[in-house]
């Protein structure tokens, strides 16, 4: 291939009809990298043969199933055109449609499936904006969770069927009515800290769906500002951080152009 070099099970290919079966690992050295960064219209932290690693901006989704744009769509449907169809995208994780930062996917369905597996060593950290203070100013939040008819993620108790989740917490800056927390996840259940956080009074700012103030329409403001996880080949352990957002802490009284 002109634009780099395709190997296939660490065997090099040259033909872009190369039959893959499920497991396969392809790597493709050449521009592919540096053309992403210039092409794609969120910022790339971190590219290899196996992983991509994007700062994903607030209002699109990780992936979808009804064929409206995505994370996952806009960044197979490039990495497809410049490796002639070979490379495509795997959602490892998600962030919900409101939440930027820290996004990981793996280039194979074996990329995938390998850090899935050690998933546990995988350490993610957010900045989240909250109304109020916690009563301590850090600690940890556990339940059990489970959604409801609304596709609301409710904390629920152990006997009605709902996934176990852990928050840990630590305030970083007290703000007026308003507290800037670092916040860990030991699990990666959905909505987990949106939910966690407003059980514990302190709604994520912005976030009306989960008791938030509705006085304005604002972003919601959680940021995945790290991600450390042990690469799929290597085992060397990847550390990529995002920086809080422009306007991040800015909290005008009026409603905020935002989707």
């Amino acid at each position: 291939m002109q634009s780099g070099t395709v190997r296939v099970n660490n065997k090099p290919s040259t033909l872009h009809s190369h039959p893959l079966n499920p497991g396969d690992i392809v790597e493709f050295s050449g521009k592919v990298g540096i053309a992403t960064k210039a092409s794609l219209p969120f910022p790339v932290l971190y590219e290899d043969q196996h992983v991509i690693v994007i700062d994903k901006p607030a209002g699109i989704n990780t992936s979808s199933i009804d064929g409206s744009s995505s994370i996952q769509w806009i960044i197979s449907d490039y990495l497809k055109n410049v490796s002639k169809g070979i490379i495509r995208t795997y959602v490892v994780h998600r962030l919900d449609k409101e939440v930027s930062g820290v996004l990981l996917l793996a280039k194979s369905e074996k990329a995938m499936d390998i850090i899935k597996d050690k998933w546990e060593e995988t350490e993610k950290h957010y900045y989240a904006l909250v109304e109020g203070t916690p009563e301590n100013p850090e600690g940890n939040i556990k339940s059990w969770l489970k959604e409801d008819n609304a596709m609301k993620m409710h904390s629920v108790s152990e006997t009605a069927g709902g996934k176990f989740a852990i928050t840990h917490y630590k305030t970083i800056r007290d703000l007026n009515n308003y507290s800037l927390l670092d916040v860990r996840t030991e699990t990666g259940r959905k909505n987990q800290i949106r939910v966690h956080l407003s059980d514990m009074g302190c709604p994520i700012v912005g976030d009306r769906k989960y008791g938030a103030s509705t006085d304005f329409i604002r972003r919601v403001r959680l940021h995945a500002c790290s991600i450390s996880f042990p690469h799929p080949v290597s085992g060397e352990m990847i550390t990529i951080e995002s920086p809080m957002p422009e306007g991040f802490l800015v909290l005008k009284p009026k409603n905020e152009k935002y989707k």
